[in-house]
């Protein structure tokens, strides 16, 4: 065998062995890198959670590599912050404790109630004080923390971020953050019993406008005692809190509503009357004297109540506050519709009526001086008192005016003409009965004390003797028309009726009272004695002639001349006939409007007439009532003629049988316009 051959096939062996150790090798490689791979896929997640928790526990050995000292120092700062910190929280927990207590209902156990609303307060004021020193505190220790480096530094941001949360909070409003509102719905509860307590105990007086007489009595406080502590004891919480603008609202608000609803049974509805709904002070005269006592028994009555009762309820927190909170009640309750009622009054048309009524009202105002000043006399009221001065000043001021033209207005009447009747004239029975209403006990005094306020305005001084002399004036002004109007008239015999009227009622009226006592005896015989001189003249120039067309003259009767005497009564029948209807004609429509006056007249009539006509109609009236034409001369029985002389002179209401009233045009009968007899002349 070929050696080389031998070679060639011994390397190509070895060729082959070390490609298959090779296989072997590449193959046992990639094994180990297949179970390297798996290995190290597996360690992936393990090594990243090892990552993740590197800067804890990088954390966890910082105070490790920390400064000693600082290390040292660490532990009292945190005690130091700590502390407070948790003496805050535990008082936080008790003060949610307090939750289920003060959302419960006070009226159960007031005393408890308030009781534990004391502690949230106390609780919070604690809270208040300490929460922004704990927080300081840990700030501190942040900020200690951060600069020695031993905390971490996220975790060190994180709590800087909460304690800066807890700072804004602090500054926003702590109490509503600390109690989470719990403070304010206590509250809100404490002011819903203040209300119903108030609520519950305001009664309206039971009363009517027809039940007022003398109300002298002051009334007695309208809430019990207990109330009034309870209201007192909420009070004192509610104004711990800030709350006594909202206490007052609710008080005035019940308060003011409970007097209303006690006035409305007055019918007070004309208070809100205004100056264009009524023509004068007369077509409202019932309210002016319904005003008086109404407004007497709210000041009395109502107002004082109110007024002890602000100063039972507020009297601890100060004079100001129950004054203002009375001012309040007072102004909403219906003091103010008073007083501008009796403005409204002053601003009407002036009449003399209006005098007494302004009168009235100064009376009632005047009566109840004492009590506006005690009641309404604080700063508070200020309003009240200046609408009182006002009415004050405009009641002096138009009584005194009315007063003043009394005399010139009467002067001024003397131009209209007397009544067309000869009754007599309204102005004169009007003045005479209002100046003894002014000269009486009512009204004397007030207008003299009216006068003497007016004058002392105009710095000048006022004497009785200038009212009662004004008085004089006016009077005197009344005869000075009389005896004009008397000369008036066209026919005389109506003027001598006319002049008999008045000085009857003049001397009729007068006589006894406070004006005629003024006037004088003399003044009063001589007004008598014209009476019966105009009496006198009235018969003999009217009914006193008619006697006269009854002659017996030439009536002698004798055989053959009967025929002549029936033509001449018939003649003289006729002309009394035709006489006495002609007067009874004219004089059917005057009136004597007193009666005594009109009876006595009527009777001298028929005592003047009728005994001729008798005694007449007896001797001669058979010559007539034997002819056919009898009724044309035998015109009127004795009984006809006494009947219709006595129903001469009767005013028209009792000539027809029946009255309905004065018509209130302001017109009266004689044409004397009333509402110029005190009114300025345009």
């Amino acid at each position: 065998m070929d050696p080389s051959a031998n070679d060639n096939d011994c390397k190509n062996n070895n060729c082959i062995d070390n490609l298959i150790t090779a296989k072997k090798s590449i193959k046992l490689s990639l094994e180990k890198s297949k179970t390297l791979g798996l290995a190290l896929e597996k360690a992936g997640p393990r090594l990243e959670e090892i990552k993740q928790r590197l800067p804890s526990l990088e954390a966890a050995v910082r105070p490790i590599r920390a400064d000693k000292d600082a290390l040292a120092a660490v532990g009292g700062h945190i005690n130091r912050a700590v502390g407070p910190a948790a003496a805050v929280l535990k008082v936080f927990d008790a003060v949610h404790g307090l939750e289920k207590s003060l959302l419960s209902d006070p009226r159960n156990d007031l005393p408890g109630y308030l009781s534990v609303l004391k502690r949230l307060e106390e609780a919070l004021r604690f809270l208040g004080d300490n929460c922004g020193l704990a927080i300081q505190w840990l700030e501190d220790i942040v900020e200690y923390l951060e600069d020695n480096r031993v905390a971490d530094g996220l975790y060190l941001s994180n709590l800087k971020k909460l304690l800066k949360g807890l700072r804004e909070l602090q500054k926003d409003g702590e109490k509503i953050h600390l109690d989470g509102g719990l403070l304010d719905a206590a509250l809100d509860k404490l002011e819903s019993e203040f209300r119903r307590l108030l609520t519950e105990h305001s009664v309206p007086l039971p009363m009517s406008s027809a039940s007022l007489g003398e109300q002298a009595c002051i009334a007695p406080s309208p809430l019990p005692v207990t109330v009034i502590q309870k209201l007192q004891a909420i009070l004192g919480r509610l104004i711990a809190n800030n709350r006594l603008e909202k206490c007052i609202t609710i008080y005035v608000e019940v308060r003011s509503s409970n007097v209303r609803a006690s006035l409305q049974a007055l019918d007070l509805d004309y208070l809100e009357i205004s100056v264009s709904e009524f023509n004068d002070v007369q077509s409202i005269e019932g309210y002016i004297g319904q005003w008086g006592k109404h407004l007497e028994f709210a000041v009395k009555h109502l107002f004082e109540a109110e007024f002890k009762l602000c100063n039972d309820v507020f009297e601890r927190i100060g004079l100001d506050v129950w004054m203002g909170c009375f001012a309040k009640i007072a102004a909403q309750a219906g003091i103010l519709a008073f007083l501008q009622f009796g403005k409204t009054v002053t601003e009407s048309k002036k009449d003399p009526i209006k005098l007494l009524k302004l009168l009235d009202i100064f009376a009632s105002l005047n009566k109840l001086r004492l009590d506006f000043n005690r009641l309404f006399g604080g700063a508070a009221c200020i309003e009240i008192q200046n609408l009182t001065r006002d009415l004050i000043r405009r009641v002096i001021d138009g009584a005194a005016e009315i007063f003043w033209e009394l005399f010139v207005q009467v002067e001024l009447q003397r131009q209209s003409p007397p009544p067309q009747d000869g009754s007599i004239p309204r102005l004169v029975s009007f003045i005479t009965d209002y100046c003894n209403k002014l000269l009486g006990d009512d009204y004397k005094p007030i207008l003299t004390q009216v006068l003497v306020i007016h004058r002392s305005w105009k710095h000048e001084k006022f004497q009785e003797r200038i009212l009662v002399s004004e008085v004089l004036k006016i009077i005197r002004a009344i005869d000075l028309n009389l005896e004009t109007w008397v000369k008036a008239y066209d026919d005389v015999t109506l003027s001598y009726l006319f002049a008999m009227n008045n000085h009857w009622h003049l001397y009729k009226h007068l006589k006894g009272t406070r004006l005629g006592e003024l006037m004088g005896d003399s003044w009063l015989k001589e007004h008598e004695q014209y009476k019966e001189y105009y009496s006198t003249v009235f018969l003999r120039d009217s009914w006193g002639k008619l006697p006269g067309h009854l002659s017996r003259e030439g009536l002698i009767l004798f055989s053959g001349g009967r025929a002549t005497a029936r033509d001449l009564v018939k003649k003289r029948l006729k002309t009394f006939n035709e006489a006495f209807d002609e007067m009874y004609k004219r004089q059917s429509g005057w009136v004597i409007s007193e009666r005594d006056l009109r009876e006595k007249t009527c009777q001298l009539i028929v005592q003047t007439v009728l005994p001729v006509y008798r005694s007449y109609m007896q001797n001669y009236g058979p010559l007539v009532e034997q002819d056919g034409s009898s009724s044309k001369y035998a015109k009127y029985t004795v009984q006809g003629l006494e009947q219709m002389l006595l129903s001469l002179f009767l005013p028209r209401r009792e000539r027809y049988g029946s009255f309905k009233g004065r018509p209130t045009s302001g017109k009266l009968d004689n044409g004397v316009d009333l509402r110029r007899t005190a009114s300025a002349v345009v």
